[in-house]
């Protein structure tokens, strides 16, 4: 009995440790700007209504904005399907937002595949293949970054966290922290099965 309390306290221990150092990394990397130069800045998607970005959407698009005006990069790349009855993709309410600020459509690639993170960057990992690209900025809220730039690796693409610091997911320290636990949580699934759990009603 007492060998089997003394795994059992190892195997907590052991998942202590793991959790915890995973919710350290989602947090330290959400701390981190990486922007430099790139070949594309990647804004990862949202939800849209009715071609209208989410607030949560529109920081991120904000954000991609101000890096693409400081001549970080010259394309954008906006990706996210539609859910049933969408008129739109969350790529083309990307875009049209962009287009409306000033800018050029030719400076945009709409990509309107993926409901969650994993099947959108699969997506841009095509077009980075096609267009012969070395590196991206990807931009998401600070505690998405850990994961959608794993996700990225793991695809075979560079990338670079720049992640938006306004709009719903940073207001209070209650968002934070439960956006912290929700990220560790989904980046242990991904790492632990190769899927992702969310769609963007939920974690995306």
């Amino acid at each position: 009995m007492r060998w089997v309390l003394r795994v059992v306290a190892a195997a907590v221990i052991a998942a202590v440790l793991v959790v915890g150092g995973t919710a350290y990394a989602v947090w330290k990397q959400a701390r981190a700007d990486e922007q430099a130069p790139a070949d594309a800045i990647l804004v990862l998607g949202s939800a849209q209504y009715d071609g209208v970005p989410s607030p949560v959407f529109e920081a991120r698009l904000d954000h991609a904005l101000a890096l693409f005006e400081d001549g970080l990069a010259p394309t954008i790349v906006t990706v996210g399907g539609k859910q049933d009855g969408d008129r739109f993709t969350e790529a083309e309410a990307g875009s049209l937002w962009l287009q409306d600020l000033g800018v050029p459509a030719e400076a945009i690639v709409a990509i309107g595949a993926g409901t969650n993170t994993l099947r959108s960057m699969e997506a841009v990992a095509e077009v980075y293949d096609d267009r012969g690209w070395s590196r991206l900025i990807i931009v998401t809220d600070p505690w998405h970054e850990l994961r959608a730039n794993r996700i990225a690796a793991d695809l075979g693409m560079t990338t670079l966290a720049s992640p938006t610091r306004q709009g719903p997911a940073i207001f209070t320290r209650e968002t934070q922290l439960r956006s912290i636990v929700r990220e560790t949580a989904a980046y242990l699934y991904y790492r632990l099965t190769g899927s992702t759990p969310e769609t963007r009603i939920g974690l995306g």
